[in-house]
């Protein structure tokens, strides 16, 4: 039998036991046997039920450039560290707003994985698997907003901010299109500038839904007339043809005419934000994404992903700095720093941040050795992703590199702890199981998975 998998159904455990058992030093030794039940049994309790916005930075951003700096070594580059709010902890120069958060941030600084190739490595980081065979992988943001999403919500429960399509996976996969993302703002290509365009303010882009209102010219009672039209042949197709496809058309459908007819979509509107809180965010596709996420979260969505690809005013090819790395990387961390920072700060004057998880990382790390056109290459050996605010344990260093940033030199995380840890700490049992489209169970992550608790509280 799987590992705890036994004791776990034998021995269901609530949450105020298992502070119980601590409190006396019983859990110790036997944490892996009891966490599945633990799990679980967290998930159910809907005081545990989070909102998660990831930070994704396509390309893969360098860690010894922001969050894992060596000053001391030849491969250090050009960036100073700067002290943060905790003592002891460092981050880059060019992070100064979000060094002052760092009580809210847990760094990881030992991610361990093999893929060295954008489409692969971005399945891996989001999926939690790497791509193999006919099985249809969700995306993270589709697989938890499955768990988190209210039945009755007005809005989608996963909504995906200026994404770039190149360097992106999104897909609902087995879960189906019910789960697939709303996209706001498709975001220009990698390496194109962003450009003044039509409907644009001082803040950059609009950030705007395709096809969010009512066609001009039709009144409440042909609209009603049209939507009866249509339920009533998709009703009829459906009794003739059951299945799961069916059923997700349908959702989407009815999703859909849900969100165009709640007062809910008012969150799209920028415009209803003070320029003052806008300006802090920052002038810029990235910044104005965080706030949106903001509005999101305060109307009950549950998973919002926001990329930085793009710098306005100069052509950076997203994270992927083979070329000119530290001229790109200070100006990516500059939009950065100013958005994820005023985004917590904004989060937790609104008491938001207590259930909010925001999560920033990419498909991989860059290569400490820079290369001759003064670039780092990629490298999924030893690098960085950052947790922060509801969930985690700010203030926080887990991992640790060796001196030259070549290998992990201590706690080494792979792909699937950092699932089970994102999972756990937003309330979801990161065991549950999911019917794929080949039709075998598959969890969210393996059993023998644990956690790594210490970036959780």
């Amino acid at each position: 039998m799987a590992k705890g998998t036994d004791m776990a159904n034998r021995y269901p455990i609530s949450r105020r036991d298992w502070l119980r058992m601590t409190s006396l030093g019983l859990a110790g030794a036997s944490l892996s046997g009891w966490f599945p039940a633990l799990a679980a049994e967290g998930a159910k309790d809907p005081g545990r039920k989070r909102s998660c916005i990831l930070l994704w930075m396509p390309g893969g951003p360098s860690q010894m450039d922001t969050f894992d700096l060596k000053p001391d070594h030849e491969n250090g580059g050009e960036f100073k560290p700067i002290d943060t709010s905790v003592s002891g902890i460092q981050i880059s120069e060019h992070l100064p707003k979000l060094a002052q958060q760092m009580e809210h941030l847990a760094i990881i600084r030992s991610m361990k994985t093999q893929e060295g190739d954008h489409t692969r490595a971005t399945h891996h980081l989001k999926t939690g698997y790497l791509p193999q065979g006919p099985v249809k992988y969700p995306s993270m943001g589709s697989l938890i907003s499955q768990e988190l999403v209210r039945s009755d919500a007005e809005l989608p429960g996963y909504v995906s901010i200026a994404p770039v399509r190149f360097l992106n996976y999104d897909s609902p996969g087995f879960l189906g299109p019910q789960r697939a993302p709303l996209v706001v703002g498709e975001n220009a290509s990698p390496g194109v500038p962003q450009q003044a365009g039509e409907g644009e303010s001082k803040f950059g882009p609009p950030l705007s839904v395709k096809d969010i209102r009512w066609p001009e010219g039709l009144d409440s009672e042909r609209i009603d007339a049209r939507l009866s039209l249509l339920n009533d042949m998709e009703s009829r197709f459906a009794a003739q043809r059951p299945g799961l496809s069916v059923r997700s058309h349908q959702s989407a459908y009815e999703q859909a005419v849900r969100m165009v007819r709640s007062t809910a979509v008012e969150a799209f509107n920028l415009d209803q934000e003070p320029d003052a809180l806008r300006e802090r965010y920052g002038a810029n596709r990235f910044g104005q994404s965080c706030l949106l996420a903001r509005r999101l979260v305060e109307r009950g969505v549950p998973f919002i992903e926001i990329a930085l690809s793009d710098v306005p005013g100069e052509s950076v090819f997203g994270w992927d700095t083979h070329l000119n790395n530290f001229s790109a990387v200070k100006s990516l961390s500059g939009v950065l720093d100013s958005g994820w920072a005023t985004l917590l700060d904004d989060l937790k004057d609104r008491g938001l941040l207590d259930s909010t998880m925001v999560v920033w990382m990419g498909e991989f790390g860059r290569t400490p050795r820079i290369n001759t056109s003064g670039g780092r290459d990629h490298f999924p050996n030893a690098w960085t992703t950052v947790l922060s605010g509801g969930g985690v344990r700010g203030g926080t260093v887990y991992g640790k590199t060796s001196a030259d940033g070549m290998e992990v030199a201590e706690n080494p995380v792979k792909v699937n702890e950092l699932m089970a840890t994102i999972c756990t700490g937003l309330g979801i049992d990161p065991y549950k199981s999911n019917m794929s489209n080949v039709g075998r169970p598959i969890r969210i992550v393996d059993l023998d998975v644990e956690p790594v608790r210490e970036v959780l509280l």
